[in-house]
């Protein structure tokens, strides 16, 4: 029997022999995992996640987001698209969301309302679908809601001063000046006339 028969040779451990085989895998775990470079679209899914669950956000407030991080423009159309897929994002329902909660908490026009709406990157389909909620007679009728809330603090003014602040407060809140001055008109009389009374 020769000497490497009796002696089988031991397994290689030179660097080259390490290299081989599962050793040349990322670790999965420990300092060196660490070490790999990061999925881009783990982190661009990473990103657009953390908005959303900040608050609801359009397509476009997401992309301009992963464009300020640094993202692939590729790849965050890839992942915008997934979360599109499964519901996450919905411009059609945020945009009504936001026509909703903006008229009721600011009382916006519907002017207003859609400068809003493209602010946030909504296209004009999408807006003008969601706008088509607000109809003349609800938007009337938010007006003279504000004009009788301000109204309440102008106690003392003159008519004339009180009918230019009204009408400029709506105008600055997107009604019209045909809305605006009928409205301010009819409540500015209706003022005086109580206090004729």
């Amino acid at each position: 029997m020769t000497a490497s028969q009796q002696h089988p040779a031991a397994p290689s451990t030179s660097p080259r022999g390490r290299r081989r085989g599962r050793a040349s895998e990322p670790p999965a775990t420990g300092a060196a995992a660490a070490d790999r470079e990061p999925d881009a679209h783990e982190v661009a899914r990473t990103i657009a996640l953390r908005q959303l669950t900040m608050g609801p956000r359009s397509r476009s407030q997401l992309e301009d987001k992963l464009r300020q991080r640094g993202c692939d423009d590729q790849v965050a159309t890839e992942v915008l698209d997934r979360l599109e897929e499964v519901g996450l994002i919905d411009d059609t329902a945020y945009a009504q969301m936001l026509v909703r909660s903006q008229q009721a908490t600011r009382g916006l026009a519907r002017r207003a309302l859609r400068h809003e709406l493209r602010k946030k990157g909504v296209d004009d389909d999408t807006a003008a679908e969601a706008l088509d909620q607000v109809s003349d007679e609800a938007e009337v009728e938010q007006a003279r809601e504000l004009v009788a809330k301000k109204l309440r603090s102008m106690h003392g003014l003159d008519a004339t001063v009180q009918a230019r602040r009204l009408a400029g407060m709506l105008a600055r809140k997107g009604y019209g000046g045909d809305v605006a001055w009928r409205v301010v008109r009819e409540a500015v009389d209706e003022a005086e006339e109580h206090r004729r009374d």
